[in-house]
């Protein structure tokens, strides 16, 4: 595992994993994640957001995961975890999903997360990025 990090990009990458993270605005936190994630990374992921959450004022959280191809129920499971105890540092979760499968494990981590009402789960690129731009200017 590779981890290069700058002042606003993390990027972790295994195979045919990758989850990379950046600030796109004050107040905001972008994770785009590719691949099939079936935990090799482990909670690399979770612990790089951890360490901008920790050192920030609540954030919205857009987690791009158009280039998901799968991912298994114990990771899917470690995630809802991860964010139900940490949703005090969310204002706000707006997930894109590209495959159908994905959109119903990101449903599935809403529900065990006990998200309704912050996390918003979209199936098309331009209202994701669309919310993101938003995020920008305020």
């Amino acid at each position: 595992m590779g981890i290069a990090r700058t002042q606003t990009t993390t990027t972790l990458r295994r195979r045919a994993l990758q989850h990379r993270s950046r600030t796109p605005c004050l107040g905001g936190v972008l994770l785009r994640i590719s691949g099939t994630d079936i935990g090799e990374l482990g909670d690399a992921p979770m612990q790089a957001l951890h360490d901008w959450l920790a050192s920030s004022e609540p954030v919205k959280l857009f987690i791009d995961a158009r280039a998901v191809r799968g991912a298994s129920i114990d990771v899917s499971s470690e995630w809802a975890v991860w964010l139900n105890e940490h949703r005090a540092q969310l204002t706000s979760i707006t997930m894109l999903t590209g495959s159908k499968f994905i959109q119903i494990t990101a449903e599935f981590v809403r529900r065990f997360a006990g998200l309704n009402g912050i996390m918003w789960v979209c199936t098309e690129a331009a209202v994701f990025d669309l919310e993101i731009e938003q995020a920008q200017r305020s």
